[in-house]
């Protein structure tokens, strides 16, 4: 991958579906089928500059130089974790940076990605929220989390699980996902992601009938006013709306629905707690995922203990409900669920 300071003034073409690149071939004189070569080489091929498109004539890849670049940027920093994972800092031009998460397990590689640089829901145990938002990111600066790493070709799934809240940043999302599952883009099956959301309905509910990922929302707590206090997007999205939405799909064959659970000491972990959310969840086909709390700064909640996750997943399943425990990464690294701040590169 290179990075160009010149390549700030120039548009770039990844980040671009069909009927955009064929637009600018014709815009530049090129017969509109080029822009279809143009997307073989960008999400096929992945080349990083226009002069490698040796199927375009020399002319043509002179006029489209002084216009436009590939968009491809490497990561400015990156940190290894001793459990594997590899978190990557990506730097803009307005300083404010973002981070991806490559996580390897097993047969798996797992790429976590932001789609907002920050963040607006401000909950209570995120870094993220913390920051503050700063914007969102382009369907360009999405794919090129995907497409610079260095594990991109090896990558098995993909997760809008890092900074920012995907359907915030709905149409870069989705234009992504397009580019991600198109023929003529990566062509990858659309089992290969999962979008993670706190529930924006509006959006939750076009990205599930116009795609076919995966879904995840962010759950904490059963009870209305404790998961405002931790939440407050609770106050225009009330969970019991969410997974009213959600019962309206199926979710029981091809396509999962999982639902997100951060657990705290003596807050919402005890089987109280475990039979409200079984009660909430009645009939959606979700599978339950608990995560351990990882403490950042100014937050006085504790983690739950290992025991009480342990009885409160043994509990979920007694009710019917696939009920896992994540396992923990990139925590030393300031990498795991919660604690991705991208710091601005001085």
């Amino acid at each position: 991958m290179v990075n160009n300071d010149k390549s700030q003034y120039l548009i770039p073409l990844m980040g671009l579906n069909l009927d955009e690149l064929k637009e600018v071939a014709t815009d530049n004189g090129l017969p509109a089928f080029q822009g279809a070569q143009i997307a073989k080489w960008i999400y096929e091929k992945r080349v990083s500059t226009i002069e490698e498109m040796t199927n375009l004539s020399k002319e043509a890849r002179n006029r489209l130089t002084s216009k436009y670049c590939v968009g491809c940027t490497s990561a400015d920093t990156q940190s290894s974790s001793a459990d594997g994972t590899i978190k990557y800092l990506f730097s803009s031009s307005d300083g404010n940076a973002v981070e991806s998460v490559y996580i390897p397990e097993d047969d798996r590689a797992t790429l976590c990605i932001s789609s907002q640089k920050g963040c607006k829901m401000n909950c209570l145990f995120c870094m993220t929220g913390k920051q503050g938002f700063h914007g969102n990111l382009s369907a360009n600066e999405i794919l090129n989390q995907i497409v610079s790493v260095p594990q991109s070709q090896s990558l098995t799934n993909v997760v809008f699980m890092g900074m920012g809240e995907p359907m915030d940043n709905y149409d870069a999302v989705m234009k992504t996902i397009e580019i991600l599952t198109a023929k003529w883009g990566f062509g990858w099956s659309p089992k290969r992601i999962t979008v993670s959301s706190i529930g924006k309905l509006d959006n939750l509910k076009r990205l599930i009938e116009k795609s076919s990922v995966h879904i995840a929302i962010s759950v904490h707590s059963p009870y209305h006013t404790e998961r405002l206090s931790l939440m407050p997007v609770e106050n225009a999205y009330p969970i019991a709306d969410v997974v009213e939405l959600l019962k309206n799909y199926d979710f029981a064959h091809q396509r999962r629905l999982s639902v997100e659970y951060i657990m705290w000491n003596n807050l919402n972990d005890d089987l109280e707690h475990a039979e409200a959310l079984a009660k909430l969840l009645r009939r959606t086909g979700a599978r339950v995922n608990l995560i351990k709390f990882h403490s950042i700064p100014g937050v006085k909640l504790m983690p739950s203990t290992p025991e009480k996750m342990i009885q409160f997943r043994e509990f979920l399943n007694s009710r019917g409900l696939i009920c896992t425990i994540r396992r923990s990464r990139g925590e030393d690294i300031m990498a795991a669920c919660g604690m991705l701040a991208g710091k601005s590169k001085h």
